[in-house]
């Protein structure tokens, strides 16, 4: 397991913020050179703590303003019906997230669609289709005040 020092989370809190951040840019912040600083970089990604980069895109200049929460229970909970379920949803490209989950429902789905019309067909064609299925329900976001894809980093790590 990879160590994370104050430097390692400064960096990560950098990235996270801006992913583009050039090395030299980063060094500067960090008052290190550049060598250094792209080892670090390179050893959190070696390491899986930092994972990959991406654009953040508005879904709704994409088309798809729509996001709903989607809780599915199965109707047995094997293996065999759990495995099946995840390879089937995530496969639909409507479904951006796919958790496990403890409690009433089984996983939670973050979906996006165009509109209200084109999650009944999806829910209808697509994820009704999944054998295994015992209950859907859904719930469509209204508005979204808070939506943040950095991880906080400035706690010590076990």
């Amino acid at each position: 397991m990879h160590s994370i020092d104050a430097t390692d989370r400064k960096i990560l809190d950098l990235l996270q913020k801006d992913g583009r951040m050039t090395n030299a840019a980063l060094a500067e912040t960090l008052g290190l050179t550049p060598t250094p600083t792209l080892q670090r970089v390179r050893k959190l990604e070696e390491a899986g703590i930092i994972q990959g980069y991406v654009a953040l895109v508005d879904r709704a200049a994409l088309g798809q303003p729509t996001m709903v929460w989607v809780q599915v229970t199965l109707q047995e909970h094997q293996l065999s019906t759990h495995t099946a379920f995840v390879d089937a949803v995530t496969s639909f490209p409507e479904v951006l997230e796919v958790h496990h989950v403890a409690g009433a429902e089984d996983f939670v789905l973050k979906v996006v669609v165009a509109d209200i019309a084109q999650y009944e067909d999806w829910l209808l064609h697509s994820l009704t289709q999944v054998p295994g299925i015992d209950r859907v329900q859904s719930t469509f976001v209204l508005s979204t005040r808070k939506a943040e894809t950095a991880i906080p980093v400035d706690r010590e790590t076990p």
